[in-house]
């Protein structure tokens, strides 16, 4: 038997264990899935000094590598992060149960009573680099809401999501749950990825959670519907009114608390009356952390940086790299904002009563500039291969204008 086949036997072994354990969970109770989820907390704080000894084994071989200091900073488990899971964790636990919500109740000219009831997808595909914290928020979010999941993380995370995953087991064996509720990938071959995305007999969606790179790859590949994330290009903006102590602080502690995860702030927006007050003070702060600042022309006429080139406000840098723009209000501050990326103002499923089991599905977004132009073109390449029939709508006025 070849490697390939191997690979795809155990991935479609681990995918029907997932879907024969998704039965059992969404019909568990609360209780007993907040139990699991306390005895998971309960286990990673109890292994502790493993979990930190394991994942310094993965950062060693990381370095060995010469993986890039975003990854290995997502990769690093310290005591802090691994607090940080087990508050995550007790946190879902204290979320009420979302199963068998029943929302929208709309009584018909017949007296049907028509409602919306929240119930469990089945399974879901979660794929992520380096982060192995992300093993236990994303089975943790998975277990609540009724969900077995199926787990693949970086190659270079292995041991960590392990020695995690084991945690994981053990506390829903302690709650009488089938260990096959959270699956884990345990081998490093790409070719698992592949398969994985061809499980559609077994997964429901899959969710990738990483750079552009991999969701790209995801997106291109699965057979399995999708649910993905663009680029986490996050702003800060400190208006004339603004406290500037809190605003330095704050400006400077969203930049260097972790440059290598998707909510680090990439582009800082000043009020141009606070520029020459506030930016010397930033430009010192920044430099004693070694980011690199790239300005606006108006930025540049007040502190020494780099010129910020068109890319630059649509680039999620993932290291010490900050982009500056000077602004006349909080007015323009958000048309730049809006200017690099656009909103989906609705989505909206129905039974297209053609045949059971099919769907139409409507999408509303807000696009006001070219560059959010490009974005829609980029968006529905991706949703055309997902779709038996896509039909552009075309657009219309969201306000009120004056057409001459």
């Amino acid at each position: 038997m070849t490697q390939s086949k191997e690979i795809n036997t155990y991935m479609n072994r681990l995918g029907s264990e997932a879907k024969e354990a998704s039965l059992i969970l969404a019909q568990a109770s609360l209780e007993q899935k907040n139990e699991a989820l306390s005895c998971i907390s309960e286990q990673i704080d109890s292994d502790r000094d493993e979990i930190l000894s394991i994942n310094k084994k993965d950062l060693d071989l990381a370095k060995q590598k010469s993986i890039g200091s975003a990854l290995i900073d997502r990769l690093e488990l310290n005591d802090s992060r691994i607090n940080s899971m087990i508050s995550g964790l007790q946190v879902v636990s204290e979320l009420p149960d979302p199963v068998g919500e029943i929302t929208d109740l709309d009584p018909t000219p017949s007296g049907i009573e028509v409602s919306k009831m929240r119930v469990p997808l089945g399974v879901v595909g979660i794929i992520y680099e380096s982060r192995p914290n992300v093993t236990a928020d994303a089975a943790a979010l998975c277990l609540k809401s009724g969900n077995a999941c199926l787990l693949r993380g970086g190659s270079e995370a292995i041991l960590s999501n392990k020695i995690i995953w084991n945690c994981l087991q053990e506390g829903l064996k302690k709650a009488s749950l089938p260990k096959e509720c959270i699956q884990l990938v345990e081998t490093t071959d790409r070719e698992a990825v592949k398969t994985l995305l061809h499980l559609d007999d077994y997964l429901d969606v899959v969710i990738p959670r990483g750079g552009k790179g991999l969701v790209q790859l995801i997106s291109d590949e699965s057979k399995v519907p999708v649910i993905k994330h663009l680029d986490g290009i996050c702003h800060v903006y400190i208006d004339e009114a603004a406290d500037i102590k809190k605003a330095e602080n704050i400006a400077f502690n969203a930049k260097t608390y972790r440059y290598g995860i998707c909510g680090a702030m990439e582009t800082l927006l000043i009020h141009k009356q606070l520029a020459v007050g506030i930016l010397p003070k930033l430009l010192e702060k920044y430099a004693s952390e070694n980011v690199e600042l790239r300005g606006c022309r108006a930025t540049q006429e007040v502190v020494e940086v780099k010129a910020a080139l068109t890319e630059d406000w649509s680039t999620e840098y993932l290291a010490p790299i900050v982009s500056l723009m000077s602004v006349l209000n909080i007015d323009e501050a958000i048309n730049h904002i809006a200017n690099y990326g656009f909103n989906m103002s609705k989505i909206e499923s129905r039974p297209s009563k053609r045949e059971l089991g099919e769907y139409i599905i409507y999408i509303d977004l807000e696009i006001n500039n070219q560059n959010n132009i490009a974005n829609l073109r980029e968006l529905k390449n991706h949703l055309k291969p997902l779709c038996n029939n896509f039909v552009d709508f075309g657009n219309y006025f969201s306000e009120n204008v004056e057409l001459n």
